[in-house]
């Protein structure tokens, strides 16, 4: 699986005061530790960027590269930062991302720098409501993206995770089940979520056990890439293959089987019980593991 480290994030409060300070150590320390830590594109996430983003996202790449070779994934919702960024991008950058409202404006951008690009799976009301809504939406980016000679194999599809506690599971299935069907709706086109959004507003101490078992959820329906925390070593574990006898585990429970938690090791059983709140047969709490 491709992993994107999501840590590089204006959010943050030393990379948002190394950006605006334009202070390269703590960026090219991140992207170093990042790299280190085994992910495969470093997402630089500057936010809308209004005043000055075109200068701050070519400065930003710039300071990035100087330090690793591994691609970026270029994250504004400022058009002109973003093709700022994709001027001096060495290789083949990653878009992050498009939706149907900002289409017109920048699949022009991913046609002339020969970029990827993630398509937001966001229509033009909102939130889509189910599968069939975020396929309908997935057509509509493919149709415009193969008018303008941009191939089904430079689309990334996000089918948008939502916090499990803020909102509610009832997202979990849609994602997945898009997720089922994508190669028959998109043939060629590949799959990334924003893998932390799923335990956003939980504990910090447990919200790696929803975000694992979500992208092994996932990857049930082969997810091809996912937005993570680079420094979950555990996850980027799973991600590379190295615990296959709990992405089975996992896989099993959502097909219905229904394991004897007392033969089960601790963490296991921590696993079953989060796939029974992410698909709704156990109510979601911040006691879930211990119930």
């Amino acid at each position: 699986m491709i992993l994107i480290g999501e840590n590089m994030n204006i959010m943050s409060r030393t990379i948002g005061s190394a950006l605006k300070e334009r202070n390269p150590e703590p960026i090219q320390e991140l992207a170093k530790a990042e790299v280190e830590a085994g992910v495969d594109y470093l997402d630089l996430n500057i936010g809308p960027a209004r005043k000055a983003g075109d200068e701050l996202m070519e400065w930003v790449v710039k300071t990035t590269q100087e330090v690793t070779d591994r691609p970026l994934s270029l994250d504004t919702t400022n058009p002109v930062a973003m093709e700022a960024g994709l001027k001096v991008h060495e290789g083949r950058a990653l878009i992050n991302s498009i939706s149907l409202v900002r289409m017109d404006e920048e699949l022009p951008l991913v046609k002339k720098y020969n970029a990827d690009f993630i398509g937001l799976l966001w229509g033009r009301e909102g939130m889509p409501r189910d599968a069939d809504e975020r396929a309908m939406i997935a057509v509509e980016l493919i149709s415009k993206a193969s008018e303008m000679g941009i191939p089904n194999e430079n689309i990334w599809f996000d089918p948008i995770v939502t916090p499990a506690v803020n909102v509610d599971t009832n997202q979990v299935k849609p994602c997945l089940e898009f997720m089922s069907t994508l190669q028959d709706i998109a043939p060629g086109c590949k799959s990334t979520v924003g893998l932390s959004n799923i335990s956003n507003g939980t504990p910090t101490h447990l919200r790696p056990y929803l975000n694992r078992t979500y992208m092994m959820m996932l990857m049930k329906y082969g997810l091809y890439s996912a937005i993570v925390d680079a420094f979950d070593a555990e996850l980027i574990g799973i991600a590379r293959g190295e615990m296959p006898q709990l992405i089975d585990l996992v896989h099993r429970v959502m097909d219905g089987d229904k394991p004897d938690l007392t033969l089960l090791s601790e963490e296991e059983v921590k696993y079953v019980k989060t796939v029974r709140v992410l698909t709704g047969e156990s109510l979601y709490s911040h006691s879930w593991l211990e119930i």
